[in-house]
């Protein structure tokens, strides 16, 4: 088994993939508030980014991130990126969309917000992003930062 997944391990982490036209697959976790209360979050996603040029791309991402609290669920979300690269494995990017209600009790939220991903090692990378969710006529704003950690393929 050693022989086979050291050289695959090996291969990964030497790869150099770039910023876009990739794959990407992530878990995160940090913090979401509202209404003067916060609790934790955790999660993962995937999704696909492709270059507009060469220093823009812009990417799908579909997720399900759950409120470490009793009574919540899993929300999947859709969201879009679109973002610049800037400098050597760094991109910055704002994100839209829609994600599912978290409880039984709640409606979906539209959200936006910004983030910032970093290229660790070959194809592996790290990021924090901020998302705002907003208000309907049944949940109040909430806001979240989350960091994360992903492959690209």
């Amino acid at each position: 088994m050693r022989k086979i997944v050291l050289p695959l391990l090996a291969s990964l982490a030497l790869a150099s993939p770039a910023l876009a036209n990739e794959t990407r697959v992530e878990a995160r976790g940090g913090v979401i508030w509202s209404n003067g209360t916060s609790e934790d979050t955790w999660g993962g996603a995937v999704g696909y980014d492709f270059d507009l040029g060469q220093t823009t791309f812009a990417g799908l991402e579909f997720s399900g991130d759950k409120i470490g609290t009793e009574g919540t669920k899993v929300a999947f979300g859709a969201t879009g990126r679109l973002g610049v690269k800037a400098g050597t494995g760094t991109a910055l990017y704002g994100a839209g969309g829609y994600t599912t209600e978290a409880c039984d009790a709640c409606k979906g939220q539209w959200h936006l917000g910004a983030g910032v991903e970093q290229k660790i090692s070959g194809p592996f990378y790290v990021k924090a992003e901020y998302r705002h969710y907003f208000k309907n006529d049944v949940v109040a704003d909430g806001d979240a930062l989350v960091g994360g950690v992903g492959v690209k393929f």
